[in-house]
């Protein structure tokens, strides 16, 4: 379809374009030949009259007019995929249908890996894009072009509806051969011991059990930094060391590697999750499945 002499098609590709920044690997997520994206690009040029994407290296980067417009072709295809896939009725047998949600490491792995599992029999055509949380995913949900976000309470928009899915505690998980793990720890033997804590993402964001972590910060140990949840588990065994933990996410490492949790030696809130949801999709039966979904996994109670 063009309009005003445009191949709407073109958009996608020029958004791959843009993510991807080579021919190659967006020939493959369009599943199209290198010959036929270098075209498309080829005419993205000659439309908008800008070379779009230089070749410096190995590696294509993009002009300032195709920063410039990169926005404004996500705009484009997040409406598309609202007008396309909102709907007043959903059924998971039959559908086809592609959700984007944005979520930390820990909530993908407790929450959306046990879903999806659920979905490979009873949604075989439904699929799923998975990006992180972070600054870039408040701008991804606001303009529509992911469909929920998974978030602590505290992180979520008051201008969007949102659902509550789980209430968390968070343990001491370490080394199950590390004699101060053999009993719950008190407070004094939890200080002394080496710490590895977690600053998510990029901009090394302080996590929720960091910040209540605080009071304490003159009096820890932390001896390893990690930007994910998940890689946490994986640093513990063979060490003295010890993390702070959501309580879900460490009791599934347990059965994968050779740890033990035990109790925090102090108070600390639960933390609350929530899925939030554009206001536009507040009668999307698709999302309102999803939701459901999610919300009877995070119902289960935590393995012993």
């Amino acid at each position: 379809m063009r309009f005003k002499g445009l191949d709407l098609n073109l958009v996608m590709a020029l958004d791959i374009l843009l993510e991807e920044r080579s021919v190659s690997r967006t020939a493959e997520r369009l599943n199209l030949s290198q010959p036929a994206v270098s075209a498309g690009l080829a005419r993205l040029r000659e439309y908008f009259k800008d070379d779009l994407l230089v070749s410096v290296g190995r590696r294509m980067v993009p002009t300032a007019y195709a920063e410039s417009l990169w926005p404004i072709a996500r705009d484009l295809l997040a409406t598309a995929d609202r007008l396309i896939d909102t709907s007043s009725s959903f059924e998971p047998a039959t559908a086809r249908r592609r959700f984007r949600i944005n979520a930390s490491d820990y909530m993908q792995t407790v929450l959306i890996t046990p879903v999806l599992r659920n979905m490979h029999a009873r949604a075989p055509n439904v699929s799923v894009d998975v990006g992180p949380t972070g600054p870039l995913s408040i701008v991804q949900f606001e303009s529509g072009y992911i469909d929920m976000m998974i978030t602590p309470e505290q992180y979520a928009s008051p201008s969007h509806p949102v659902q509550q899915l789980l209430e968390e505690r968070h343990v001491v998980v370490g080394w199950s051969e590390n004699p101060a793990m053999a009993t719950p720890l008190d407070l004094e033997t939890f200080l002394s011991l080496g710490h590895i804590a977690v600053s998510i993402g990029s901009g090394r964001e302080m996590s929720f059990a960091e910040r209540h972590l605080l009071p304490y910060r003159d009096r820890r140990r932390i001896e390893v930094t990690s930007s994910t949840f998940s890689g946490v588990p994986m640093m513990l065994p063979h060490t003295l060391r010890i993390a702070v933990l959501q309580e879900r996410l460490a009791t599934a490492y347990c059965t994968a590697f050779p740890l033990r949790v035990q109790p925090l030696p102090f108070d600390m809130p639960l933390l609350r999750e929530v899925v939030q949801y554009h206001t536009a999709r507040a009668d999307d039966a698709g999302i309102a499945w999803l939701i459901g979904e999610f919300q009877r996994v995070a119902a289960e109670p935590v393995a012993a």
